[in-house]
């Protein structure tokens, strides 16, 4: 088969195409023809090199995946050959306090297909047949490879770990990455006021058409006094922030009494300054969230196949041009999802 590796942490030019051995199906598996593979932060991330995360090399990246299963492994019950399917990235044990009461993104043995182990850009993938979750004809390979990663993560922040209810307002940074896109649309379904904040007119108005309320230009404007004059100075009941150290002070400052910020991620810096008095003194609550359980794909997923929520997908690249789909995720080119496509 036809795959994308690198085999030493470097730029983009340290991906590239090659032949590797077919995947073979075991049991409890099911081998799937991968149609279309999205790209994630999390696989430049990988590409750059992570503290505390080794890899083997050669190592195939992609945590996100859409295809058709071409073998069931023995045991596998209720998936056949011919079925369409997206793959759930999330691999746990199923054992631990953390699994057992329902916490799987938080299991002991908690990682991500692509992660620590081969990934997706590849023409033939085995996973778990758990991880494998059927999708309907209507929906094309390249929407639904770029489903699972963000929305998870999107709905697992807002509506599992910050609680986001009707009527509060939400501040969402990034509002146009694949994250911010999935959390517009979610935090706008739980009847949310949505302020968007994004660094262009093309994002902003790509924001709006994604049903949110406010815009603000945060490469002109302040946000944080953008949202103080907005809100009559309460603030904003939860701000949604994976930028980190540029925006995690006015995050802070951007917040209600009482109000929730929540983070995946940081993609700017992990160590932001920081005024404890802001946190303690107006009783916020700072809240980690990483991925999600497998119903907090389907939550999402269910809306997305009823036409309550939507993937955006920016661009799509062949496999030969994946180095330049990292170059435009990292110059921040694209609005939307980059996607993969590995077959027709």
């Amino acid at each position: 088969m036809k795959a994308i590796s690198f085999e030493k942490h470097g730029g983009p030019e340290v991906l590239k195409l090659g032949d590797y051995p077919d995947p073979v199906t075991r049991p409890g598996t099911v081998k799937i023809d991968v149609h279309a593979a999205s790209l994630n932060h999390i696989d430049v991330f990988l590409r750059r090199g992570m503290p505390g995360i080794n890899i083997p090399f050669p190592h195939i990246p992609g945590c996100d995946a859409a295809g058709v299963i071409r073998e069931v492994g023995e045991g596998v019950t209720g998936l056949k050959a011919g079925d369409r399917v997206l793959m759930n990235p999330s691999v746990v044990c199923g054992k631990c306090e953390f699994c057992l009461r329902g916490d799987a993104s938080m299991c002991l043995e908690y990682h991500l297909i692509g992660e620590t182990t081969s990934g997706t850009f590849c023409e033939q993938l085995v996973i778990p047949a758990e991880n494998a979750i059927p999708i309907p004809k209507s929906m094309s390979f390249v929407d639904a490879a770029s489903i699972p990663l963000v929305f998870t993560t999107a709905w697992r922040m807002l509506i599992t770990r910050a609680r986001l209810r009707a009527g509060e307002d939400v501040l969402i940074l990034g509002a146009t990455a694949g994250v911010g896109i999935a959390c517009i649309q979610i935090a706008k379904v739980a009847g949310a006021r949505v302020f968007a904040a994004a660094s262009s007119a093309e994002k902003l108005d790509l924001a709006m058409k994604l049903g949110a309320d406010v815009l603000i230009d945060y490469s002109k404007d302040d946000f944080a006094k953008k949202i103080r004059d907005l809100t009559a100075k309460r603030g904003v009941d939860v701000v949604v922030d994976y930028v980190g150290k540029d925006t995690w002070v006015k995050s802070l400052r951007s917040l209600s009494r009482g109000g929730r910020l929540v983070t995946c991620g940081a993609t700017t810096g992990y160590n932001p300054q920081e005024d404890l008095r802001h946190i303690f003194f107006r009783q916020l609550e700072v809240i980690g969230s990483t991925m999600g359980s497998k119903n907090e794909l389907m939550a999402p997923l269910n809306m997305i196949v009823a036409g309550r929520m939507k993937p955006v997908v920016g661009a799509v690249y062949a496999m030969k041009d994946t180095a330049d789909a990292h170059r435009a995720m990292e110059a921040r080119r694209v609005l939307g999802k980059i996607v993969i496509k590995i077959r027709d």
